[in-house]
């Protein structure tokens, strides 16, 4: 749903017109052109639009941490909840500092191929009050910084999957690079006017370019990696449920912005998909705990929380662009689905700790393809799915989510490879045997 255009030349080609009108006639046309043609601009904004749009931003950051480290950092053991909460928390500067030298510019700045943005808002110059796009009412750093917190949350995802055994050296450059050449790009070929937005595949809050993105590169990262010392002969319980149910209902609450968000203005649509998102979560909450209660014999805690994050997870491709009773059986889906795919990776040999690919990468699938599906043009004119007349749009759908699958896969792979010949990945088997917190950051978390 998101555009980036170039505003430094569109302005520029404004004002020339108007300071050629000016020559023209007199100097006092010369001075107030560019003044009225930027005044007009301006005249677009929206206040409350921008505060919608910078609330949203808040509370996405607040999905990174606490959220997220608070999600992740119970479900370990008890000698990396602080290192794992950690990584959570160093990427918010991590990815902020990255977004705002070269990220933003390589995802949303002017189109190069349909491929990669150009230079052009390197280091964030020429982003500033105006207008992001041509009438659009909100702030260009406005979307830039909402933006940026997507860039923040999507590596930290990824960090679920290598949990307990991960060096912090490596994982620092690692995620500067994947930030680079996985997130950036792909970001601009959905939302920053590249070839799979072109193709007019719907992606109204990141179903390919936060959670297929993060469940496939965790993926390659567990494979390279390897497994956790012990697993899976020896228990690795979680050590505070309670922190994971925290984490979880943090999350939902900053999904709200994450989805609706999205919008860009506080509208109908922004309304509709905040419903949705609600919807798809409670639906999936009780079609993961009902599922593993008939399975298993009785519901769990994590399995609630786990069914809620595969719900928000499932809907924000389509959050926009679904009616409410859509987004119910989106979510219900998404939850079983989810529930099966995490009892998957024991079969499969891969040792993904914290369900990241169960969960983003099987939910993220899941709503892209069902967005092409259920999207209701009376809901958002943009998005018309199987139900009310557009079968191409499930074909879309796919074309999309295989890209994206193949791509990061390759690319997370290649990465991960560089880094691990340069200065290593894995933590030793004695550093990973005594924990990370006390290996690579000298701390425990618990003084009793």
């Amino acid at each position: 749903m998101t555009h980036s255009r170039n505003i430094g030349r569109y302005l520029a080609r404004r004002l020339g017109r108007r300071f050629g009108l000016g020559l023209a006639g007199s100097l006092g046309l010369v001075m107030y052109g560019p003044a009225q043609a930027l005044a007009q601009e301006a005249s677009t904004l929206d206040s409350g639009d921008t505060t919608w749009i910078l609330t949203s931003s808040a509370i996405v950051l607040m999905m990174t941490a606490p959220g997220l480290a608070l999600f992740y950092g119970g479900l370990v053991r008890r000698k990396n909840s602080l290192s794992t909460i950690m990584q959570s928390f160093i990427l918010i500067a991590v990815m902020s500092v990255q977004w705002v030298l070269w990220g933003y510019t390589l995802a949303f700045g002017p189109d190069i191929g349909s491929l990669i943005g150009g230079l052009d808002w390197l280091g964030l110059v020429g982003v500033g009050g105006e207008p992001y796009s041509p009438g659009a009412t909100i702030p260009h750093q406005a979307f830039m910084i909402f933006q940026g917190m997507f860039a923040i949350i999507t590596p930290a995802l990824i960090t679920g999957a290598v949990a307990d055994r991960m060096k912090f050296s490596g994982f620092l450059v690692f995620m500067v690079l994947w930030a680079t050449f996985v997130y950036d790009p792909l970001a601009h070929w959905v939302w920053g006017g590249g070839w799979i937005g072109a193709m007019g595949a719907l992606d109204f809050a990141g179903g390919t370019v936060v959670h297929i993105s993060s469940g496939i590169s965790a993926l390659a990262a567990a494979i390279v990696l390897g497994k956790r010392r012990g697993y899976p002969q020896e228990p690795m319980p979680p050590h505070n449920l309670p922190f994971t149910v925290i984490g979880a209902a943090l999350l939902w609450v900053g999904w709200f912005g994450f989805n609706a968000g999205s919008a860009l203005a506080a509208d109908a649509i922004a309304t509709s998909a905040f419903v949705a998102t609600n919807t798809a979560a409670a639906a999936a909450t009780l079609g993961w705990m009902f599922t593993e209660w008939a399975v298993r014999g009785k519901p769990t805690v994590l399995g609630a929380a786990s069914g809620a994050v595969a719900g928000l997870v499932g809907i924000t491709p389509g959050a926009g662009f679904v009616t409410p009773l859509a987004a119910l059986v989106i979510g219900a889906i998404a939850g079983i689905l989810c529930f099966f795919a995490c009892n998957l990776k024991s079969r499969l040999g891969y040792d993904d700790s914290l369900d990241v690919v169960g969960i983003h990468g099987v939910g993220g699938t899941v709503g892209a393809l069902l967005t092409g599906i259920f999207a209701s043009p009376a809901v958002n004119s943009a998005g018309m799915g199987l139900l009310y007349g557009n079968p191409g749009q499930l074909w879309i759908q796919l074309v999309s989510v295989l890209a994206t699958i193949v791509y990061c896969f390759v690319v997370t792979f290649i990465l991960l490879k560089i880094v691990d010949a340069l200065i290593g990945l894995r933590v030793d088997e004695e550093d990973e045997d005594l924990g990370l917190d006390l290996s690579q950051h000298g701390e425990n978390a618990y003084t009793i």
